[in-house]
């Protein structure tokens, strides 16, 4: 918990639904015309991080890119930072 915390206002829950939703929206739309497995990766990719990091379904995002006449498989994971080195 930060500092600024005490000062900001909570979310309600109606926003934050919303909010994530729209991040899921924005998501099917950038998957659109790739390959299937693609949200199927992703999801356990997911559960696999999940095991040993607690991190949210937004954490994870994973693209097809193309590099010249290649496809690439980008993978970005946005790990919480911890205070205490363990």
């Amino acid at each position: 918990m930060g500092i600024f915390d005490f000062i900001k206002p909570k979310k309600n829950t109606a926003e934050t639904a919303k909010n994530r939703l729209q991040i899921i929206i924005a998501q099917e739309r950038a998957q659109r015309g790739g390959p299937d497995y693609l949200p199927l990766l992703r999801r356990e990719l997911l559960e696999v991080i999940k095991k040993y990091v607690n991190i949210d379904a937004g954490a994870i995002r994973v693209d097809l890119v193309k590099h010249g006449s290649q496809d690439v498989l980008d993978i970005s994971v946005s790990l919480p930072e911890h205070d205490d080195p363990a």
